[in-house]
């Protein structure tokens, strides 16, 4: 290690200048924070506080007793359960068959699903397609388009490529099926990949807008990222009827607060999982990003 005086200035200069950046990128998530803390007509006399004299939950009370609100958290809820789940389970098994070297067609598959990473179809042609399998207004419309990933895909198949075969074939020798070696050996033991995949998933799913707003007409299907959206729009009586009357119908409540609450609220549950799965994410990052 260089200890010189040049290098300690060096040093210090650059912690010095990564703490205020870092303090001038959180100061805006702070800011939010503490304004849907602060009491209503505190606001309402100096909207710009930094420090507020009284402190009020008075927003969190409104937004989780508006319907609107519950049914969004609850729909991107779902979203985000149901549909990592049934994410990782296709692109775990995809993986893990075409890693085996005994799949016929192997390279006619692995070619398309490349082709799908390099030509996006397109808006129109994946609402015509979400139309005609009748998913117009239903969750699944917002799970199936996305349920897989052919970059992760890939990443898992090299992950299952440099496991041992003879792991496999001991398996086997076991009374092991092939569904029975990829539940029992292979999904445990990449439980790290599972875990940084199953956690990007999650944000996708929760944070779910363009297909909220092209697939679902109804309220009581919309995901909470629509719902948020809409809410910035009704500030001035514009928008959605039915959220422009959420926000009016507690005139105690601003609605710059009831916002910067409802970011709070939808924030929320990303940050409390992540530090659970922190202890994989480099790990599972790394997995099949070698070999080809």
């Amino acid at each position: 290690m260089n200890n010189s005086l040049g290098s300690k200035m060096f040093n210090a200069l650059n912690y010095a200048v990564l703490t205020v950046f870092g303090l001038v990128t959180l100061l805006p998530f702070i800011y939010v924070v503490i304004i849907s803390f602060t009491d209503p007509s505190e606001y309402l006399a100096k909207p710009l506080i930094l420090i507020p004299d009284n402190w009020s939950l008075s927003a969190y009370e409104f937004i989780f007793s508006t319907n609107a609100f519950v049914n969004a958290m609850g729909v991107s809820g779902f979203l985000a359960v149901v549909g990592t789940l049934m994410s990782l389970l296709i692109t775990s098994a995809l993986a893990y068959v075409l890693s085996r070297k005994r799949l016929k067609g192997k390279k006619f598959f692995l070619v398309a699903i490349l082709m799908t990473m390099l030509f996006n179809p397109g808006m129109i042609p994946n609402y015509l397609l979400v139309d005609s399998l009748g998913l117009m207004d239903s969750v699944w419309a917002l799970i199936l388009p996305a349920l897989t990933s052919a970059w992760y895909v890939f990443l898992m198949k090299n992950f299952y490529q440099d496991i041992p075969d003879e792991l496999e074939e001991a398996a086997k020798i076991d009374g092991c099926s092939d569904i029975g070696v990829f539940i029992r050996i292979m999904l445990p033991i990449s439980v790290s990949a599972l875990a940084a995949f199953g956690l990007f998933y999650a944000v996708a799913y929760w944070n779910t807008y363009f297909s909220g707003v092209l697939y679902i007409n109804r309220d009581a299907l919309r995901p909470l990222q629509v719902l948020l959206q809409m809410m910035l729009i009704s500030a001035s009586q514009m928008g959605d009827p039915s959220v422009a009357a959420m926000l009016e119908s507690e005139r105690t409540v601003p609605p710059q607060v009831i916002k910067m609450a409802a970011v709070v609220v939808s924030s929320l549950p990303i940050v409390v999982v992540y530090p659970f799965l922190q202890k994989y994410f480099v790990k599972g990052m790394m997995v099949g990003s070698v070999k080809g």
